[in-house]
């Protein structure tokens, strides 16, 4: 039995998990091929039910998600769970190199390497009895990890709606990056957040965050606290609970605690396989962190009351929303050619802005509280320079008391449609910059233009460890909208998770720990590896 974990504190891990030009966090030397994790968490001994796949047919248009008043899919409960787990979560192709073939998911995540599993908690619906359900994305399958009673449950949970848990398995992310997988696994926590709000809205459904939960009762709900189940395989950490409801939703909660009540009492099948046979390496930090964040049970957070902003700017996107979802991908390389028009980037910009009811900002809707720095490179009718977006205009006195380079000018771009404004900094050549910042990465340089995601760190700490998790939530949802919207104006992006941090706030002239930088985000112009053969996402199951 291991002993108890000691708790670091969040400053020091964040400090001690930075990235720096003299020094990397640390991590493993070499990679050890033979320790990779497997691609994909079951359930032995769980029955499985098969998911039809008809994402295909849900003809909604890209641009139409976005209107708070969708119509709800005239499709079955179940159909539509179907769809939204196989363009949320789901596989979006196969690829293959030689004798290697591995997945990609429409939902990104750090080196392909999937920390995020899913679990739906139903009072029942046809085709599918009341119970806690994993999702086996390989296949397109719920595994029944227990049955529970549709008469309790219907008292549990609102009318028509499904529970939603998120968890992190942080070994995935550990093997390859060490003492920076636990911020990884965070920001694919809010890349998945967002990619299942996305997928809900064409079919009418909305996705809500639990704010009270603590994770204990994540962990009693979902199964994950059943040390039997996970005997000798990777445990599984409670991130979130969200809340799936038909249309735009209301204001009534589940029964947290009859819901954890009725989970001690089933009767649970299924052994969670093992990713890894060893562990050539051991990171501890990453479980201290994790147990320092664990969040207890809390009051409803103090949601911001989302401004009513004018409608988003026009996009030209006529795509089907699934069509682009199975779309996405995560750009290896750019060209260093192609530039977007000042227009795009402002539409892209634009929808980082929560609204009401808007996705996929409505399943969060907590106050904002990243803002982004732009490394403008290939933009048409803006010079290539530095600029800055603040996301809530009533913070721009606190980013310009934080940024304090004596160069910036703090400029509002003329003629530009945002509100709030963009303002640019400075005007220069920054494409070395951009890419020496991002762990040399050319990318950061080649691309259109570059974000660093500026986070108010220590205000934000002061509610809680916990918040340290939101943060990066936040930063993966920005990054899910780029994807989306990069995909929706004929270009790519990709995430950047290594930088160096210090080394970006001392080119932005941040001289505490006020601000911080937790992501990075380019889009850009994608080279594509023709050396490599793209297979369909599910041509390996023999059903429609």
């Amino acid at each position: 039995v291991p002993g108890p974990v000691e708790l670091i504190p969040v400053h020091e891990y964040h400090q001690r998990s930075k990235h720096r030009l003299t020094a990397y966090a640390a991590g493993p030397e070499v990679l050890d091929w033979d320790d990779q994790p497997e691609a994909f968490r079951w359930f032995e001994g769980a029955s499985r039910i098969d998911l039809p796949l008809l994402a295909d047919e849900v003809e909604a248009a890209f641009v139409d998600v976005y209107r708070p008043e969708r119509a709800l899919s005239e499709r079955s409960a179940f159909a539509c769970l179907a769809i939204l787990l196989e363009r949320a979560l789901g596989l979006a192709a196969w690829k293959s190199y030689g004798d290697s073939r591995w997945a990609l998911r429409c939902n990104p995540s750090s080196g392909n390497l999937h920390p995020t599993e899913l679990y739906v908690i139903t009072a029942g619906l046809t085709g599918l009895v009341a119970g806690v359900y994993h999702y086996l994305s390989r296949d397109h399958q719920l595994e029944q990890r227990c049955q529970l009673d549709p008469r309790r449950m219907a008292s549990c949970l609102p009318g028509g709606s499904l529970l939603v848990a998120l968890s992190s398995v942080h070994w995935r992310e550990a093997w390859k990056y060490g003492e920076r997988a636990y911020r990884y696994c965070q920001h694919d926590c809010g890349h998945a957040i967002a990619a299942l709000a996305y997928a809900a809205a064409p079919l009418g459904y909305s996705l809500r965050l639990l704010d009270t939960w603590g994770d204990e009762d994540i962990a009693a709900v979902a199964g994950l606290d059943r040390a039997q189940d996970f005997a000798g395989a990777e445990r599984e950490h409670p991130d979130v609970m969200l809340l799936l409801e038909p249309g735009t939703g209301g204001v009534v909660n589940p029964d947290v605690a009859a819901l954890a009540a009725q989970a001690v009492e089933a009767v649970w099948y299924g052994q969670a396989n093992c990713l890894s046979v060893r562990h050539s390496h051991h990171w501890p930090v990453v479980d201290e962190i994790a147990a320092a964040c664990r969040k207890p049970v809390t009051a409803a957070l103090s949601a911001e009351i989302l401004p009513h902003r004018p409608q988003p700017l026009s996009s030209d996107c006529t795509e089907r929303a699934m069509t682009l979802f199975l779309r996405r991908r995560s750009a290896q390389q750019f060209d260093g050619r192609t530039s977007i028009t000042g227009r795009m980037l402002y539409r892209m910009l634009d929808m980082t802005l929560p609204r009401p009811d808007v996705v996929p900002w409505s399943a969060l809707p907590l106050e904002t509280r990243i803002h982004l720095v732009l490394f403008v490179h290939r933009v048409e009718g803006l010079k290539p320079g530095l600029y800055l977006f603040c996301r809530d205009p009533g913070k721009l006195d606190r980013l310009r008391a934080g940024l304090i380079r004596p160069e910036f000018q703090w400029r509002k771009v003329p003629d530009c449609p945002l509100r709030p404004p963009l303002y640019s900094l400075v005007s220069a050549n920054c494409r070395n910059a951009a890419a020496t910042l991002s762990c040399h990465q050319s990318i950061a340089g080649d691309s259109a233009f570059s974000v660093v995601m500026l986070a108010e760190f220590d205000a934000v700490l002061e509610a809680g460890n916990w918040m340290y998790r939101q943060l990066y939530w936040e930063a993966g949802m920005l990054g899910q909208v780029f994807y989306l919207e990069a995909e929706a104006a004929g270009v790519s992006g990709t995430g950047i998770g290594c930088f160096f941090d210090d080394a970006v706030h001392e080119t932005l002239g941040i001289k505490d720990t006020r601000l911080q930088s937790l992501y990075h985000f380019t889009v850009g112009g994608a080279l594509v590896d023709e050396r490599l053969t793209t297979w369909p996402p599910y041509y390996h199951l023999d059903r429609g």
